[in-house]
């Protein structure tokens, strides 16, 4: 298991946009993914989890990932969290 701290970073405007992407990026990976947010943990594959989770500009989201894709999986995540435009 592996984790790592990021500041998301997106505009207001996009921000729904950019959680969808997200699960999108994490359903992908064969490995399991939580975010957690003050204290708060979900499923980074699921909408609703993902959501609860209340994400925002400049909110410090811990991305952890375990399985046989993990690293992939969290720099993948880590990059798009730091810059959603791209």
């Amino acid at each position: 298991m592996i984790s790592k701290t990021v500041v998301f970073q997106c505009d207001e405007a996009l921000q729904m946009k950019a959680v969808a992407v997200l699960i999108q990026k994490a359903s992908t990976f064969r490995s399991s993914i939580y975010l957690m947010r003050s204290g708060r943990r979900a499923n980074a594959k699921s909408l609703l989890g993902v959501m609860s989770l209340g994400i925002e500009n400049g909110a410090e989201i811990e991305v952890t990932a375990e399985g046989e894709d993990q690293t992939e999986a969290l720099d993948t995540l880590i990059q798009y969290l730091e810059n959603p435009k791209s």
